[in-house]
């Protein structure tokens, strides 16, 4: 059974996500709320597996309400809801560990694989989302480049072809099994290449690997098209 707890100011949003989930069986709404400090509380008392986080919640927003919940709850997974216009809490909430950042216009289908996602450790992005991260860096990149992820430079060089594919591919917002389809692999195979590329380059998860290769600006470098 996988548990969720829905965070949302508005309570139609709230109750309509709570009934499309709970018709599926291995999903259990333990609780909806509206604003971050409710959050935190609900997290404490139900300890869901996956947030369903809207990014603009009043007294405390999405964004800082995944940087206390990730230092305190680190397996517990967030999946941030969004509109297209929310551009400054894209970069943020990422970096505070959310798991998936998803527009609020996508179908029931597609959220629920996301869940399923973030459940198994994956990363789920919006390729709206991902296009977004690479503006923000092109007009940030100067200031934040030594400010996240320090990367040695001999670990970069140890990448093969293969892994900077799919670090390619994950920094515009591919999943594993499009990734698998585009480079004619299997998903397992992609999940040991992501392994074996975070470790080389000490980064934490699939997240951080993303927002590097948007940060270095690998998309843009290595991209044959």
């Amino acid at each position: 059974m996988i548990k969720i707890l829905i965070a949302d100011d508005q309570e139609l949003m709230r109750q309509s996500l709570k009934i499309v989930l709970e018709s599926k069986k291995d999903f259990h709404v333990v609780d909806t709320v509206r604003n971050g400090f409710e959050v935190v509380a609900a997290v404490s008392m139900h300890k869901p597996d996956v947030i369903l986080m809207d990014v603009r919640m009043p007294e405390m927003d999405g964004v800082s309400c995944t940087d206390i919940i990730k230092k305190r709850y680190p397996d517990t997974k967030i999946i941030i809801l969004t509109t297209f216009d929310d551009d400054e809490y894209v970069f943020p909430a990422l970096k505070y560990g959310a798991s998936g950042y998803l527009l609020k216009g996508i179908s029931f289908e597609e959220l629920e694989n996301a869940i399923r996602t973030v459940v198994t450790g994956g990363t789920l992005i919006n390729p709206e989302i991902a296009s977004k991260i690479v503006k923000f860096f092109g007009r940030f990149a100067q200031m934040e480049r030594s400010r996240h992820f320090h990367v040695e430079q001999n670990a970069i060089s140890e990448l093969h072809e293969n892994e900077r594919n799919i670090i390619k591919l994950i920094g515009i917002g591919k999943s594993n099994k499009e990734i698998a389809k585009e480079l004619s692999f299997t998903e397992g195979t992609v999940r040991n290449y992501i392994s074996s590329t975070l470790s080389k380059l000490n980064l934490r998860d699939r997240t951080q690997l993303a927002i590097w290769a948007v940060e270095t600006n690998l998309l843009n470098l290595e991209t044959d098209s």
